[in-house]
């Protein structure tokens, strides 16, 4: 059975990936401190797996580790992982387990960007277009209408918290225009965007229509990237969320997220600037009256 992953057991792995790398060994090497299999080591680093308290206390002394407050910060991470609770209360539990290390990166993010090509972002949404876009969705079990719209509003709580992240979106026009509700919801939608463009910390970005198609700044993926400074030794650490028809994707290759950094700031370079995007987003709100 595929262990779902959460974001402390994704930094847990990472900080498992960091102690090896620095200690010079193989994972195979670094699965014999502990006598797992070497694909055991390669999904606790991918954050799919986990570790008991002594074989964790194991590995790090065996890879040099031995300073007792970075183990303790490692047994923090450890614990927080199987901490299973939360999500099965209230608004949390509308969160579904392949979303979760999503919710928990954006909780401690330093910088999130996204670009959305169909619908308005999650962090952009008032509530009248979530009510709208969850409208005829069926109660399952507990989960009710108003879980899913607390649980997507709450997630907007990063923007007041002490050390906001930085806020990127590069929005396809299409994100504007496609109604959700009727034209009340989509104005109300607009003015919202352009209220949250004026915190000092969010930017948004329209890629419009009429802007010229280029080959190098196509893209079909609607994507976020978030970097979270570990609470370890591992320091800055990026990760990408991919999410189509086939489902949601986490990125955590390097390779992987150069390529979507590419794409990323070829967008941004072909979109409106700060200024123009939140005017047409204005004259769009404008045209729903």
């Amino acid at each position: 059975m595929a262990v779902t992953r959460t974001f402390h057991k994704w930094l847990l792995g990472k900080e498992i990936e960091y102690m090896i790398r620095r200690a010079g060994v193989t994972q195979m090497q670094a699965a014999n401190v502990i006598e797992v299999a070497q694909s055991k080591m390669a999904n606790l680093i991918a954050g799919r797996g986990a570790i008991s308290v002594g074989d964790l206390e194991r590995l790090a002394n065996a890879l040099g580790f031995t300073d007792s407050g970075y183990q303790e910060k490692l047994l923090d991470l450890r614990r927080d992982n199987s901490r299973r609770g939360c999500w099965s209360t209230g608004y949390m539990k509308a969160y579904a387990p392949e979303i979760r290390l999503r919710i928990g990166a954006e909780k401690s993010a330093d910088r999130i960007r996204s670009v959305e090509i169909e619908v308005v972002p999650g962090l952009l949404q008032c509530e009248s277009y979530v009510r709208a876009l969850y409208a005829g969705a069926p109660d399952v079990g507990a989960l009710t209408h108003d879980d899913r719209v607390d649980a997507r509003m709450a997630r907007q709580d990063i923007f007041d918290r002490e050390n906001p992240p930085v806020l990127q979106f590069v929005l396809s026009e299409s994100c504007l225009r496609r109604v959700m509700g009727d034209a009340a919801v989509m104005r109300e939608q607009s003015e919202y965007i352009v209220k949250l463009s004026e915190r000092p910390n969010l930017m948004v970005q329209v890629l419009p229509f009429r802007s010229a198609s280029r080959r190098r700044t196509l893209t079909w993926d609607r994507f976020t990237l978030l970097r979270v400074q570990s609470p370890g030794a591992a320091g800055q650490l990026e990760l990408g969320y991919v999410e189509g028809v086939t489902g949601i994707r986490y990125v955590d290759d390097k390779d992987a997220l150069s390529a979507y950094d590419l794409a990323w700031s070829r967008l941004s370079a072909a979109a409106l600037s700060f200024e123009e995007s939140r005017e047409f987003v204005r004259e769009v709100a404008h045209e729903f009256r």
